[in-house]
């Protein structure tokens, strides 16, 4: 691969940008519509939902809520109240915050979530672990961890 000066990104380096950003795209793409097709969700309605599954309880503040997807809270608040009016998550007062809520899976919510993680669980296998061998996903894992370690500020080592 040709090296670049500083500030720069190689014609190679594009490409195989390009190339990771339609993979992730199109992957993306692929698991929402298989969500929508398969549990009438979106992935942001699917998304609350784990976020909220995976939690003891299954109920979050709306602040605990937005830290765990890496949402602001203002659209957490949007997303709720729609999935409140879906009957898949329901507010409750807060008792040590007056002007607090907690955000709860409904019985309906549950249902749901538990549906759609078999289904996307296997859409998962099949669009990405199934392109790859053992070497390949744990390549990727390394990978993965390097540039989130970039956006993070942490060091990368080279």
């Amino acid at each position: 691969m040709a090296t670049a000066t500083q500030g720069e990104i190689t014609e190679e380096q594009w490409h195989a940008w390009h190339a990771f950003y339609a993979m992730r795209r199109r992957l993306d793409h692929a698991l929402d519509a298989g969500l929508q097709r398969e549990s009438s969700i979106s992935a942001a309605e699917y998304e609350t939902l784990v976020a909220l599954h995976r939690t003891p309880g299954r109920r979050l503040r709306v602040t605990e809520l937005a830290v765990a997807m890496g949402w602001e809270k203002s659209r957490v608040s949007h997303q709720v109240s729609r999935m409140e009016k879906r009957g898949f998550v329901s507010r409750t007062s807060c008792e040590t915050d007056a002007r607090g809520w907690w955000i709860e899976m409904t019985t309906e919510g549950r249902r749901t979530v538990l549906r759609a993680m078999r289904g996307h669980t296997e859409a998962i296998r099949r669009y990405f672990f199934d392109q790859l061998d053992e070497d390949q996903a744990e390549l990727l894992t390394e990978l993965s961890a390097r540039v989130l370690s970039g956006i993070e500020g942490g060091s990368v080592h080279r």
